[in-house]
């Protein structure tokens, strides 16, 4: 009985496993091969690229995406905190209260380093 309550998952992890390399093999099989010049070129907007391509991007646009990460990851662990909330005891509460602490502490920092200005 044991055994049967974790087949269905079983079944689902390996089909989730086989399934990428499987549609990768039948396109390769089953798809076009006519490879040309202009097929095998470099596409960018459809445009072809004037000057230098390489164009240096500033290192605050990163320190902005990393800071909306760690709050989209504080989002996804608060969430089954706040769906949990009435069967958490105080510690729990304490927990919470700990973790969204040290994210405001860090959005602060953020705040005084100028990392969230965009220009």
């Amino acid at each position: 009985m044991f055994i049967h309550q974790y087949t269905f998952i079983g079944i689902l992890a390996l089909v989730a496993l086989l399934f990428g390399p499987i549609t990768i093999i039948i396109g390769l099989l089953l798809g076009p091969r006519k490879p040309n010049p202009v097929k095998n070129g470099t596409y960018e907007c459809g445009l072809q690229t004037i000057g230098d391509t390489w164009v240096r991007f500033r290192a605050q646009y990163y320190l902005f995406a990393l800071i909306f990460v760690v709050f989209d990851v504080e989002a996804i662990f608060l969430l089954p905190w706040a769906v949990a909330y009435h069967k958490l005891g105080l510690l729990a509460l304490i927990d919470a209260a700990i973790f969204i602490l040290i994210l405001v502490l860090g959005l602060v920092y953020a705040w005084v380093k100028d990392a969230l200005e965009w220009w």
